[in-house]
């Protein structure tokens, strides 16, 4: 009994060539025949380019293009997540600016070239997956083709002599094959018959689902980014949220999104815990970073209580309500010239480092009026730090997250400031262009620092501002409405299941041929074939042989010269012809 292996290297498409249907439709991939220039028409280069379309190269291609299509809707800002960021980009980036603009580097995912690159990629999807599906099918309902003529040709085979009867050893050969999963039957008849086994379809159906798998994947990224609805809230502590179009600090959505789909929901902020790491390397490491919110579901909903942490939303409906930023909103109280409150507001502030030191603006737009009872408006520039370092301890900047030492620092303006004009503007800034300062007895811009229950009096009698003793902190929440995450998921699972299958199962053929030799003597022959090169073939062949070796053993040998072959040594002796 003899065993021989094609030499490395050897083409897969002269074996298909040599053997017929025995070495065809290992695969579903389309073959790529090159286009007959002169003879091809309209119809015909139709056909050429729809081909290149659905083939795998092109496919891998357009993904790769589309991978690299994301990276500067990555790195550059995006109409869509933040204008000002476009605009201040705009500014500063004069001549590069316009460039991006046309290019529509700011708007990458609504782009015609990305449009046109991912439509192109779901069309070669598609095109590709349908015919390789039927096909596929045709195979599944189909059976293993008959063995070739000369089963020497293959990459791996094996013979020996055995008394067993050819119809003996076929059936045994088919039981053993069917009892390793392989689907197996009996092809042909009287002496051409033989043992047709196939295994390994997961292979093909492993590279369906990861093409299945992408398309999933891009229908849920289209429905994502057409249905969406993402916005932005800062709550402060007491306050609540009604989940309408009113109620966000900012909105945006997909272009196919109606507002009127807003899963109806309201919460109101209990209250911010945070603790934070005081000691060591990792001092001001939040510890506990927490949001304990009372929400309800529908109109007429009862309350609930919730904990929101990072990475642990609350989700309402299809919403999801994450816990995005935090910060402190110090209470202060105006006072005019004679006294009276004109302005009482716990005032949020937005951090600019990581120890919560924070800048905001404090506007008195209605209700004063100064020493000589003519109304006018107030301005504060607003500096907070939580941990103050101390007077001469360096700049004001906070030493800690934690509310352990807080000072308010106050500039103060007074004039238009700006907001009856109609002209939108930013509610943590004060616009000064249109304002006087308050002067210090030194001349210059009246400020002062304060600690909580402290008052600055402004110059001339002009009023008062009190930093109050009941400092309130506020949560910024993102609340998020994306159908087709759960899609996308399982698109992914599936692709990477699909993929592993299609790279580590081999799909693979075995044929068993049994005919009486001229001396009566039953000749056995064995060969395996597989999609590509791989080791895997010879050994399983080899399993295989000694399976059935042990059932139909080699024949006496007749010349007392001649030695049978054991079942052992069939990775020892090279077939005849076999090369080398």
């Amino acid at each position: 009994m003899s065993k021989t292996e094609a030499p490395e290297g050897a083409p897969v498409a002269r074996e298909e060539n040599d053997l017929g249907a025995a070495g065809a439709q290992l695969s579903t991939a389309p073959k790529e025949d090159g286009p007959s220039l002169p003879s091809l028409g309209v119809i015909g280069w139709f056909r050429w380019f729809w081909r290149q379309l659905t083939s795998m190269r092109v496919a891998l291609i357009l993904l790769l293009l589309l991978s690299l299509g994301a990276i500067p809707g990555s790195l550059i800002p995006q109409n869509n997540v933040d204008e000002l960021k476009v605009q201040d980009f705009m500014d500063r980036h004069t001549t590069l600016g316009p460039v991006y603009d046309k290019l529509q580097l700011f708007d990458v995912y609504s782009s015609v070239w990305f449009s046109a690159i991912y439509i192109l990629l779901f069309v070669s999807l598609i095109g590709c997956i349908v015919p390789r599906t039927w096909q596929f099918v045709g195979q599944l309902r189909g059976r293993p083709p008959g063995a070739p003529k000369k089963l020497t040709r293959l990459p791996a085979y094996t013979t020996w002599r055995t008394d067993a009867e050819p119809e003996q050893v076929h059936a045994t050969a088919l039981a053993m094959l069917k009892k390793r999963r392989f689907r197996a039957h009996t092809a042909g008849s009287g002496a051409g018959s033989s043992v047709a086994a196939e295994k390994g379809y997961l292979r093909e159906a492993g590279n369906l689902m990861f093409h299945v798998a992408l398309i999933v994947m891009l229908i849920a990224f289209a429905a994502g980014q057409l249905l969406k609805s993402e916005g932005g809230k800062l709550v402060m502590e007491g306050d609540g949220f009604s989940n309408t179009l009113i109620q966000y600090d900012d909105f945006k959505s997909g272009s196919l999104f109606d507002t009127d789909e807003l899963a109806p929901f309201s919460f109101k902020l209990d209250k911010f815990v945070g603790t934070y790491q005081k000691s060591g390397p990792n001092r001001g490491t939040p510890r506990t970073y927490r949001a304990d919110v009372t929400y309800s579901e529908g109109p007429d909903g009862a309350e609930k209580k919730k904990s929101i942490e990072v990475n642990k939303p609350l989700e309402v409906d299809g919403s999801k309500v994450y816990l995005i930023g935090h910060g402190f909103a110090p209470a202060v109280t105006v006072r005019d010239a004679k006294g009276k409150v004109v302005y009482k507001a716990s005032v949020p502030v937005l951090p600019i480092d990581q120890n919560g030191t924070a800048t905001g603006a404090i506007k008195v737009m209605d209700g004063y009026r100064d020493k000589n009872g003519r109304p006018d408006q107030l301005g504060f520039n607003a500096f907070f730090v939580p941990t103050f370092a101390g007077v001469g301890k360096g700049q004001m900047f906070s030493q800690f997250p934690a509310a352990e030492y807080p000072v308010l620092a106050l500039s103060a303006y007074h004039g238009s400031l700006g907001v009856d004009a109609g002209v939108p503007q930013n509610v943590y800034q004060l616009d000064t262009r249109k304002m006087k300062q308050f002067k210090g007895a030194d001349g210059q811009l009246f400020k002062q620092r304060l600690r909580p229950g402290e008052t600055m009096k402004l110059p001339n009698g002009a009023g008062s501002i009190t930093f109050d003793k009941n400092l309130k902190e506020w949560a910024t929440f993102q609340i998020s409405q994306q159908p087709g995450t759960g899609w996308a998921l399982g698109g992914a699972i599936a692709a990477v299941l699909g993929l592993a299958g299609s790279l580590f199962i081999q799909r693979r053929r075995v044929w068993v041929r049994a005919v009486k030799g001229p001396d009566g003597v039953t000749v056995v022959e064995m060969a395996g074939l597989g999609r590509s090169e791989s080791a895997k073939v010879p050994e399983e062949l080899s399993q295989l042989a000694a399976e059935l070796h042990e059932k139909a053993p080699s024949a006496s040998p007749q010349d007392p010269d001649e030695e049978a072959l054991p079942a052992s040594d069939l990775d020892a002796a090279p077939a005849e012809g076999a090369e080398k």
